[in-house]
């Protein structure tokens, strides 16, 4: 009787620590998304965009026909700075996108593996139990692979509970945004 209770008491703890897995992972990718977004700005960048607007400036306050033809130039200087400067965003996206594409693929793999371990560590194992009344339509469901219900008490699968926390912490992170 009391090796029960000590599997009871693994499993009251294996479901959180599964959710917070979950969760640390939707987090890492949250974070890597919101990095790749913020890198697109640099220094470099910003000069650009400070330049142009400058000639742009200066060449709208020629508007008198002797000085047409500066103003002409400006805006060709503009154009050719826009030009260099849409360069630079391509360039600068294209290393952003293979940086962070490389740590997303690693962080796509480790999730990947962690959740294949979970899935053989508690493949016939329950990951927890809840009363009955509370999972009432979706009872058979949540106890795929785990068990079916014991004293009205339904075991909850490896699976189910890796869907329902993923679709948990996408609504998290969906919220607090």
């Amino acid at each position: 009787m009391e090796p029960e209770g000590i599997v009871e008491h693994r499993s009251s703890i294996a479901a959180p620590f599964i959710f917070f897995i979950v969760i640390g992972f939707q987090f890492l990718a949250k974070w890597l998304e919101h990095l790749k977004k913020r890198g697109s700005n640099s220094q470099v960048e910003m000069e650009l965009r400070k330049s142009i607007k400058q000639l742009l400036k200066e060449a709208s306050t020629l508007s008198q026909p002797s000085t047409f033809a500066q103003a002409a130039k400006l805006r060709r200087l503009a154009a050719a700075k826009e030009k260099e400067l849409a360069n630079y965003q391509e360039s600068r996206n294209k290393e952003i996108k293979t940086s962070y594409g490389l740590y997303s693929q690693v962080l796509l793999v480790s999730k990947v593996i962690i959740h294949i371990v979970l899935v053989c560590w508690f493949w016939r194992a329950s990951v927890a139990t809840v009363p009955h009344h509370l999972v009432q339509p979706f009872g058979k469901f949540l106890s795929w692979r785990a068990g079916g219900t014991v004293n009205d008490y339904v075991k909850v699968g490896i699976i189910p509970w890796l869907i329902l926390s993923t679709r948990v912490s996408k609504f998290v992170f969906r919220v607090v945004k």
